[in-house]
């Protein structure tokens, strides 16, 4: 899995996405009071257990985001068809002591928060494979293989999002879109945007969103609740506007969405 605006020159956009400053405030103060909540309750007990968070895939974002994880103490399993090969190896290695890896199956049953760090396009059937996904938490930063028109990307002609889509085919876990706005390369590294980053996020189950915007807080991010699961596609869907600022400036972005009175 590689960077958005990479993947854009490269392939497809798979990780470059923002949402309507206009969706901003729904929903975001009742997730965060208790997100804040939720955090200084951890921070209280400093002996809490972490959460195994599995991350499925070993490319850019999946190692960028395993390593954070694992660096701010979550224990991680990386998810690949391939655990044994040097490549994954150096990963978890590079990862630190609180990382391994297993196969995707291995790994989904391991993980209390399963992050989809893969192509969108063979999720439905990975996801046969991944047994029983009951209960847990599915973050989607995926987005679907663009349209090209004279060599532009465009937003691909369905009508709904990939988030809504993985929420249907596995309906008892709980899916939240997250990370689809930020490159792996700033993830690696925050303060290279010299700035605040927003980080919306869209899900229909408010613990599973509390869960989140604490990744995301931790991770030195600001966590943006967009609203229910319907909501990604907005975040999706803006994507395509920062796409289209990338190319026609030949720079890359960040976003940040600041608050401001009525």
């Amino acid at each position: 899995m590689v960077d958005g605006r990479v993947a854009v020159e490269e392939r497809v956009v798979v990780r470059r996405r923002s949402v309507l400053a206009a969706l901003t405030g729904l929903g975001a103060s009742a997730t965060l009071t208790a997100f804040s909540q939720r955090t200084r309750a951890q921070q209280g007990g400093s002996s809490a257990a972490r959460e195994t968070i599995a991350v499925l895939g070993t490319g850019h974002f999946g190692g960028t985001i395993g390593k954070r994880l694992s660096a701010i103490g979550y224990p991680v399993v990386y998810g690949s068809r391939t655990p044994d090969a040097p490549r994954v190896r150096t990963l978890v290695r590079d990862s630190g002591p609180r990382a391994s890896a297993a196969s995707q199956t291995d790994a989904a049953s391991r993980g209390s928060i399963v992050v989809f760090a893969v192509p969108w396009e063979p999720v439905k059937g990975l996801l046969s494979g991944l047994g029983d996904l009951t209960g847990k938490l599915l973050i989607d930063p995926m987005i679907a293989k663009p349209k090209i028109i004279d060599g532009y990307p465009f937003p691909p002609a369905v009508p709904t999002s990939t988030a809504e889509q993985l929420q249907s085919w596995a309906p008892d876990a709980h899916v939240v879109k997250a990370f689809i706005t930020i490159s792996y390369r700033t993830l690696a590294n925050p303060a290279r945007a010299g700035g605040p980053i927003s980080i919306p996020f869209a899900g229909t189950d408010r613990s599973a969103k509390e869960r989140v915007a604490q990744l995301i807080s931790e991770l030195g991010l600001e966590p943006m609740d967009t609203g229910p699961l319907v909501a990604a596609r907005y975040i999706e869907n803006v994507l395509w506007f920062e796409v289209a600022c990338n190319r026609n400036n030949r720079k890359l972005f960040e976003l940040y969405m600041r608050h401001v009175s009525l």
